[in-house]
């Protein structure tokens, strides 16, 4: 049973940066797929950053030119790079996991079957 622990938000001024990282209670198998995720207050979840079966990286166009996923190369941690953060990224960021990994594919949020807890981001 794959366990999926966040870390590294926190608050910080606007033009800050971040790094969240995301640690695997075992190494996710090579078909696996995983990606960040974020939810404020009102909002729904939106996908952040992703990779997807080809190693394609996949970033929403809010967070483009300014935050950067990437993963070791055992697949036992991910991590979302963000820089000069802004308010509106204030949001609890959640990292997943996918075994909808296919080549050509592009997992959907609904295929995300595994999820961390969270980690708080607060950007003032």
């Amino acid at each position: 049973h794959v366990q999926l622990v966040e870390s590294g938000g926190g608050s910080v001024q606007a033009g800050g940066s971040l790094r969240l990282s995301c640690e695997a209670s075992v190494t996710i198998h090579n078909n696996y797929c995983m990606g960040w995720f974020r939810q404020a207050p009102g909002n729904a979840r939106e996908m952040v950053a992703d990779v997807d079966g080809e190693g394609r990286i996949h970033l929403a166009d809010s967070v483009k030119g300014r935050f950067t996923i990437s993963q070791d190369n055992a697949k036992k941690a991910l991590f979302l790079q963000m820089n000069d953060l802004t308010p509106e990224d204030t949001a609890m960021y959640y990292c997943a996991a996918t075994s909808m990994c296919l080549s050509g594919y592009r997992p959907r949020e609904a295929d995300y079957m595994i999820w961390g807890q969270g980690t708080q981001v607060t950007v003032s």
